[in-house]
């Protein structure tokens, strides 16, 4: 019989010990009994009796926990989810190639794309992820290596029908589902090839691990280690140590953390200094149907637009006392950022107000406290 979710998030990744915790394995080399077994080892795909680059028994634990939440075949973990993109994309990508991604993404991601993509001779497309067969309009047969969405998007909750993506045939596809989370939704399950997690962020959930993570088919997932292996950016053992911590409540976080993200969203929809509410599962939402289809839960981040532009949304953040300001998501803590000047600060202001990252534009992250508590913050700062 399979387990739930649920039940998988408890018991996923678990060595052959009884420990119920994950043993922390902190040596970055390991003997061997000579030569011809160093050469094994060095010869090997993941030996994690080698050397931490290559692998590491801890976080080799929590790789086979996402891959067992994500559906998937194998998973490798690196130091952050920007390692986990970079190493995908030129895993996948050289000088002459060609990626398609959405208009809308997280900053970094957009910087990366548009920064040294280009400069290695990586042509970028962006598109419009909300039209219908924007991506595969995009793609250039026998040229385009990589298509990449992301999941809900960050910050303003957009939604990539999985299906759709999924039926592109020729490049790669990957999607960016931190958001999401594996509990929220499974990309692979729609045929996705690649999905990826900062797991910093809601599959750690205690803001303690730099840890990213990428997971699909085991021949996708060798070529990436491959690449990864020589690129360095190597998963912590003590991070994924934490972040195996986190997948254990994964369920119970997100679920409550969910709950209270709809009912903050539905109440500050009706709030008269807000201008529009971006949660994927308020039925407001203008792509509530397809969310409603693809996920399992709405997640733990909602962004807010309040009327008065950048004086209001400097006075309402100024003036939280639960809430405190910070750039991440996903934590027991409820966070609040202005992406124009932090996570998207960085990115062209025409392309930020085609998509709509504005002055007004406040971003969420949910925590854990009682949902009235901090509905109570909020809105104080509004009236």
């Amino acid at each position: 019989m399979t387990d739930r979710p649920e039940t998988e998030a408890v018991i996923a990744g678990r060595d052959d010990s009884r420990s119920l915790s994950p043993a922390v394995w902190p040596s970055t080399v390991w003997s061997s009994s000579g030569l011809d077994a160093t050469n094994a080892n060095a010869t090997a795909l993941r030996s994690d009796e080698f050397y931490a680059r290559y692998a590491n028994p801890t976080v080799g634990q929590f790789e086979r926990a996402v891959a067992k939440l994500e559906g998937a075949e194998s998973a490798v973990a690196f130091g952050s989810g920007m390692g986990a993109l970079a190493s995908v994309i030129l895993t996948f990508c050289g000088s002459g190639s060609h990626i398609v991604a959405q208009d809308s993404l997280y900053g970094g991601t957009y910087s990366f794309l548009d920064g040294p993509c280009r400069r290695f001779g990586i042509d970028v497309t962006f598109v419009d992820a909300k039209t219908p067969g924007a991506f595969a309009a995009a793609v250039v047969p026998g040229k385009t290596m990589l298509v990449i969405a992301e999941t809900p998007s960050n910050p303003l909750l957009d939604i990539v029908d999985l299906n759709e993506l999924a039926a592109i045939t020729g490049p790669f596809t990957l999607v960016d589902s931190t958001l999401g989370t594996p509990l929220g939704q499974q990309p692979l399950q729609h045929g996705v090839d690649l999905v990826m997690h900062s797991a910093t962020k809601g599959i750690g959930g205690h803001n303690d691990a730099m840890i990213g993570v990428i997971a699909g088919e085991k021949d996708l997932i060798d070529a990436v280690w491959q690449y990864g292996v020589l690129h360095g950016a190597s998963a912590s053992p003590y991070d994924a140590h934490n972040a195996l911590r986190g997948i254990k409540t994964l369920e119970v976080r997100t679920s409550r953390q969910a709950s209270t993200a709809l009912s903050l969203a539905t109440t500050l929809s009706k709030h008269p200094a807000v201008s529009t509410v971006h949660y994927p599962l308020l039925d407001s939402h203008p792509q509530y149907d397809l969310a409603r289809r693809q996920m399992r839960q709405g997640g733990s981040v909602l962004s807010f637009e309040v009327r008065g532009g950048m004086a209001t949304a400097r006075t309402v953040i100024d003036a939280l006392s639960l809430a405190r300001p910070a750039t991440s998501f996903g934590g027991p803590e409820t966070l609040v950022c202005h992406p124009a000047t932090s996570t998207h600060v960085g990115m062209p202001a025409d392309l930020l107000a085609r998509i709509g990252v504005n002055d007004s534009l406040i971003r969420v992250s949910v925590g854990l406290e009682h949902h009235e508590d901090i509905l109570n913050d909020l809105v104080k700062t509004l009236s």
